[in-house]
């Protein structure tokens, strides 16, 4: 029996015309632009951090004994 975790959060007409798929893509372009604009500082904040916490090495690893070459 399906439970409501089963069924696909998004699903997509099966059958559209040319236009209309170039509609949808357009449509969906334009509501993420949207998205990224409303949450913008969010968005800043949150790839600033991810990426300072790639750059950084934890303060207690060591560094490789001996170079890969």
């Amino acid at each position: 029996m399906l439970q409501p975790n089963d069924l696909p959060l998004l699903c997509l007409p099966i059958d559209l015309s040319d236009e209309a798929a170039a509609k949808l893509v357009e449509f969906l372009r334009e509501f993420t632009e949207a998205l990224e604009r409303h949450y913008c500082a969010q968005l800043l904040r949150y790839y600033h951090a991810d990426d300072t916490n790639q750059r950084d090495p934890a303060p207690n690893s060591a560094p490789d004994p001996e170079p890969p070459f």
